[in-house]
């Protein structure tokens, strides 16, 4: 028995990068593609929402003199960049994937509505959100949080570059401490930086609980989808 019925998958634009430093990783690409088929194999529906920051990050931008709203709106072509790679490479072998964007942009991508991405996860097929609300001032964790809650996903698996949530940043702090559950409030009251606050808060107000792992380690998504506890698990 796998431990979700459907979920929605947020990955990092910036991990895509893995050691090249910018832009799109082949190695870390099919690694992703390839995890995401085992999750396929074993039955799991599957929405996954990709950032965007190994292109272009919306904010980052403004802070160098673009305008906000259009810095933001650079930052969600970044990410339908990345879903298209995504899905070309699950497509490459043997998955069936269909991009579905926040803006419309016929034929790149099909317009989003929670039926649509509900029906296609029905029928097998990985469905890949980009361009995050389709709003500026909105972050992709906000993105995903969004399109989890709207297709009725029973977790947020938020993989990252770290295996969890810590006391500190573990890149930066060795004795920092590593929860295996925590509450939305707590996330607030320590001021951990696991999600933008309005992503965390969508969260808590329609009960969509978040698991962060490692998805740069092969064969950790298989793991959390069979129960294993490798994460961290927010409530």
């Amino acid at each position: 028995m796998v431990r979700f019925k459907r979920v929605l998958l947020k990955l990092s634009g910036e991990s895509l990068m893995g050691k090249q430093g910018y832009g799109i990783d082949a190695g870390r690409l099919n690694d992703y593609a390839q995890q995401i088929k085992e999750a396929h194999e074993m039955g799991v529906q599957m929405g996954i929402v990709i950032g965007g920051g190994n292109i272009f990050r919306g904010l980052s931008g403004s802070q160098k003199g673009f305008d906000r709203v259009k810095g933001d709106q650079m930052g969600m072509c970044a990410t339908v960049i990345n879903a298209l790679a995504l899905s070309s490479a699950i497509g490459a072998i043997g998955v069936k994937s269909k991009v579905l964007t926040a803006i419309r942009m016929e034929p790149i991508g099909e317009y989003y509505t929670k039926w649509k991405a509900i029906e296609e996860m029905e029928s097998g097929t990985i469905c890949i959100f980009a361009c995050g609300t389709g709003s500026p001032y909105f972050t992709t964790d906000t993105g995903a949080s969004l399109r989890g809650i709207e297709i009725e996903a029973d977790v947020m698996l938020k993989g990252t570059r770290v295996d969890g949530i810590y006391t500190a940043d573990p890149e930066k702090d060795p004795t920092a401490t590593k929860f295996t559950t925590i509450t939305y409030d707590e996330i607030y009251n320590k001021g951990l930086k696991v999600m933008d606050l309005t992503a965390t808060t969508m969260c808590k107000e329609n009960s969509l609980p978040i698991y962060v792992f490692n998805m740069d380690v092969f064969g950790n998504l298989k793991r959390v989808l069979n129960g294993e506890d490798i994460g961290t698990l927010v409530l």
